[in-house]
């Protein structure tokens, strides 16, 4: 059996490095804007092709740390699709992959600037997945990470029903398109959620409560109410505040040597936490898991820093040796009294 299963979109990413124009435009959440002229060639300085996707990129923390890993999501009958599978069995991740002839692999072209990014992307079959699709017995597990792209968030509830059936601890890492769509149905699902994982835009759309100054805590005491396990909200280059129900804890980030690429800093955090957890065993008692979750966090925030030192949402992610080194040692994290 795994020790964790990670269920959703599966992606093949080209990251383009170039000379982009930056230009204000308060229409974007940003206030800015790559400028490209229009009917001309603009010359690319890199080119980098790897995998990526929610699933894809969590099963590389996992697998990286050590524990027994698949990857469960939907590709094309196609060369990218194939190209996937085995960078999976590469990185020891067994691919249980469904396939389609209809649409090809996800695809997105990352146009990169500073670390910084702006995302071209193409759903593809990672929008036709469908319970015909899922091969239940072979995600029997421990846990699963769970973040549903695009349509595919209509099978939340199925799968959570399977989990509980299975006794699965399920980790959750909702998009902001799942959340804008299903969010009634997200609330009620909670109550079956071991880890909920959110930044600092969907815990607002998920609570209905601005996450600002003054709010945190009705954010959260609407989040400890729906989840009876854990739930981090990642504020980017703040850090995180995690809660268990009875503390809570802060922390910053570890200072990055250089920013290349953000891509998949959420999915390195969440992945990072929930393998921190596996790592630690958790027991019955709260010290065990108030010493769990702190080592979580080390983990989590040590795993998103080397990631976007390196382009790609997998090629920094660390392995259980690596965050051994003397610079992820110490974090300072603030626990509290709830």
């Amino acid at each position: 059996m795994f020790d964790i299963v990670t269920i959703g979109s599966i992606t093949r990413d080209t990251f383009l490095e170039a000379d982009y124009r930056i230009e204000k435009w308060l229409k974007t959440s940003s206030g800015k804007a790559l400028v490209l002229p229009f009917g001309e060639k603009l010359e690319v300085k890199n080119l980098f092709a790897t995998m990526g996707g929610n699933s894809a990129n969590a099963s590389v923390t996992f697998a990286r740390q050590g524990l027994r890993t698949a990857c469960f999501g939907k590709v094309g009958d196609d060369l990218a699709g194939r190209e996937i599978g085995e960078q999976l069995r590469r990185e020891r991740v067994t691919p249980l992959l469904a396939r389609t002839d209809k649409k090809p692999t996800a695809f997105s072209v990352l146009l990169l600037e500073k670390g910084e990014r702006t995302i071209l992307g193409y759903h593809g079959a990672s929008d036709t997945l469908a319970l015909k699709d899922i091969p239940w017995k072979e995600l029997k597990s421990t846990w699963w990470y769970l973040s549903l792209a695009g349509e595919s968030d209509v099978l939340l509830r199925p799968l959570l029903a399977f989990a509980r059936k299975h006794k699965i601890r399920v980790a959750f890492n909702p998009s902001g398109h799942h959340i804008m769509h299903r969010r009634k149905e997200i609330l009620a699902s909670l109550k079956d959620i071991s880890f909920l994982v959110v930044n600092t835009d969907e815990a607002a759309m998920l609570t209905g409560i601005p996450f600002r100054k003054g709010n945190e805590k009705k954010v959260f005491a609407k989040l400890d109410r729906l989840v009876p396990g854990i739930v981090a909200v990642t504020d980017g280059p703040k850090g995180v505040t995690v809660s268990d129900g009875t503390y809570r804890y802060k922390a910053g980030v570890y200072k990055e040597r250089r920013v290349v690429d953000r891509t998949g800093a959420g999915d390195a955090f969440g992945s990072g936490f929930v393998a921190g957890l596996l790592h630690q065993k958790i027991g019955s008692h709260m010290n065990d898991l108030r010493s769990a979750i702190q080592y979580a966090i080390r983990l989590a925030s040590a795993n998103a820093t080397a990631g976007i030192e390196r382009i790609g949402a997998t090629e920094g992610v660390l392995t259980k040796r690596q965050f051994g080194a003397a610079r992820w040692k110490r974090l300072p994290i603030a626990v509290t009294k709830i």
